[in-house]
């Protein structure tokens, strides 16, 4: 007889401004799932946050939106450590229950602790960091903090609040000053650098806060390196090794949103970067560090900045739902490393379970 597959729901789409990346990301793991050891349920998040169960054809016809056609609308629902599906309008109906689920959801709602909560909440598996792994990474602010106290060098900056900016202005631009130039401003928790503006003269400050600050409540305004982007991909639970590092030579003065995933990009990766071996060493054993600080498990990418002339490294950010697109760094990181992509999605299922199974080891102790 032969085993029962793994059924496994890829969710893809969600509520934030990196919905359409999202969409391009799922593509890699739905294309490098075993269909031999896993079947795929596609459940797609649109923009208002409605969960629809996409047919495969459907899927595949999909561009830059989930636009619902050729959908089933659905909610999740607990079933015993599985995640069920149920039809609002038919609830009656037969729908696949989920052994385990594959979020990639970019940004909030998706990077930030909530879907892993509803996840948690729901008893069932899933791919990547939990709760408070999600929440401190995605806060730029938090996720300094915690590198700094693990004593983890991180680049100064100065945090800002809308209210901050409305009160005090003034005293924001004087505290950018002391940083130095040129600066960058951030919004603290979004990714794939949207809203991100390099400011080289203190005239262009006051837009690059306001930009900042439309998208979210609190913003980082960071002091610039003069330095290379070198990133490095972890992978595991209790046991988080590291890939090789790779390195990207932006094709703008920063590895901007368009320069990321434009078509027409002259962004270039380099995989391995060149390095030297002690330095490749400090890199990989930076990277399982910070891994650990911020509570992470199964994956996430570190960034670093490596300052020319000091040659000191930086811990920049943790991103805990990297991109999987064909110009992403995390998947190419562990080709690189000896693992391909369906030996790499498998393996993050797999630590999945293995999460899931001993938190409910415990819970059942506990009770």
């Amino acid at each position: 007889m032969t085993a029962a597959r793994t059924r496994v729901g890829v969710i893809f789409g969600g509520r934030s401004g990196e919905h359409p990346i999202s969409i391009r990301s799922s593509r890699y793991v739905v294309d490098s799932l075993d269909r031999d050891r896993f079947e795929l349920v596609l459940v797609g998040i649109d923009r208002a946050g409605g969960w629809h169960l996409c047919s495969e054809p459907a899927y595949r016809a999909l561009n830059q939106e989930l636009t619902g056609i050729g959908t089933t609308p659905v909610v999740p629902v607990p079933r015993s450590g599985r995640c069920g599906l149920l039809d609002p309008s038919n609830p009656r109906q037969a729908l696949p229950e989920l052994d385990v689920v594959f979020p990639i959801l970019h940004g909030p709602y998706g990077e930030d602790g909530t879907i892993q909560g509803l996840l948690e909440m729901l008893d069932v598996a899933y791919v990547g960091v939990g709760v408070l792994g999600a929440a401190v990474c995605m806060d730029k602010d938090v996720g300094k903090r915690l590198l700094r106290e693990a004593g983890i060098p991180v680049v100064p900056c100065e945090v800002v609040t809308g209210r901050r900016w409305a009160r005090e202005p003034a005293a924001v631009r004087a505290a950018a000053a002391r940083l130095g130039s040129p600066l960058f401003v951030k919004p603290a928790s979004l990714g794939s650098s949207l809203g991100v503006t390099k400011v080289s003269t203190p005239a262009e400050l006051d837009a690059a806060v306001e930009l900042a600050l439309s998208l979210d409540d609190k913003i980082l305004i960071e002091r610039g390196v003069d330095g290379r982007e070198i990133e490095c991909a972890v992978l595991g639970n209790d046991d988080p090794q590291a890939s090789v590092p790779g390195e990207i030579e932006p094709g703008a003065t920063f590895y901007s949103y368009d320069d990321k995933y434009a078509a027409d990009s002259q962004a270039r990766l380099l995989i391995p970067a060149p390095l030297a071996d002690a330095q490749r060493k400090t890199v990989r054993d930076l990277a399982v560090r910070a891994f650990r600080a911020l509570e992470c498990s199964g994956m996430a990418r570190v960034d670093f900045f490596l300052e020319r002339g000091s040659e000191r490294l930086y811990v920049n950010e943790l991103n805990t739902i990297p991109g999987f697109t064909s110009i992403s760094m995390y998947p190419k990181l562990w080709e690189a490393s000896g693992l391909s992509g369906s030996a790499l999605v498998t393996r993050l299922i797999e630590l999945a379970l293995e999460r899931h199974a001993a938190r409910r080891q415990r819970d059942a102790r506990s009770r």
